[in-house]
């Protein structure tokens, strides 16, 4: 039954750049025909892979147990690390990576664009491995700017359940996003502010932990001051939203309120 499901351990990514009038965070819209969140604009993310757990060998800038401490679990920390910046890169085309050294892996070149491109494609597709890529490029994923921001997990009674970390980087300035044209139609920058209020117009839907999420942040100005305030967070509360009845219209409600608190099943 729905009921018994254990919830998934996945990574979610707040990728924000800045612009002069504000901060813009990176959301695509998921496709309508999907069974899961069809039609709604969400963050890159999705369920953690068995490979992540491996990718120890892959990383910058963060080791198992500082990532475990991190994310407050006794093991298995960095996967939810590893598993948000794959994600990104399959979902998203955004690789956030350096080499051996530390330096930034660039797309300014457009011979290396494409070809991560066709890599990107090869992984969508089925026929290449995430890792594997990122081992015959000789790139490790750079985790020295990615921050935990937010943990919330699925309530009972849906149809797919998962534990969620939310995380914030910064995107790489000589890349350019793009959604996948399979589970995403469509990929926009926007303020946060601009995507609540078109939330509250009933013109850009979704889900509760990412209204929570951007209303968390909003009011900052800079996409540094997102960073910071993630730094910030010593520990980090697990919500647990749960479905409750409304004159028969079954509702998600998360604690603390804030406009994002109640919202359609």
């Amino acid at each position: 039954m729905v009921e018994t499901l254990i919830p998934r351990p996945a990574a979610t990514v707040m990728t924000i750049r800045d612009r002069p009038n504000g901060y813009e965070i990176l959301m695509l819209r998921r496709n309508s025909r999907s069974d899961f969140l069809g039609g709604a604009h969400v963050f890159p993310g999705g369920a953690l892979d068995a490979a992540d757990a491996e990718a120890n060998g892959r990383v910058y800038g963060l080791d198992e147990a500082e990532a475990s401490r991190r994310v407050q679990v006794e093991r298995g920390g960095l996967a939810f690390y590893v598993a948000c910046l794959r994600e990104l890169f399959e979902e998203a085309g955004l690789l956030i990576a350096c080499d051996e050294n530390g330096s930034p892996v660039s797309f300014a070149d457009v011979d290396d664009a494409q070809r991560m491109a066709v890599h990107r494609r090869a992984i969508n597709a089925g026929q290449l491995d995430f890792l594997t890529m990122m081992k015959s490029e000789d790139l490790l994923l750079d985790l020295r700017g990615l921050e935990y921001i937010a943990h919330w997990i699925t309530p009972v009674g849906r149809s797919r359940r998962y534990d969620t970390r939310f995380f914030v980087a910064l995107a790489p300035s000589d890349q350019r996003a793009t959604h996948d044209a399979r589970e995403t139609v469509a990929d926009e920058w926007i303020r946060p502010v601009d995507a609540l209020a078109a939330y509250q117009r009933g013109e850009f839907d979704m889900v509760t932990p990412n209204i929570r999420n951007l209303q968390a942040v909003a009011g900052l100005a800079r996409a540094e001051d997102v960073l910071s305030y993630a730094r910030s967070l010593e520990a980090i509360p697990c919500v647990r939203p749960t479905v409750v009845d409304r004159d028969g219209v079954l509702v998600v409600g998360a604690p603390g309120g804030g406009g994002g608190g109640e919202r359609p099943l």
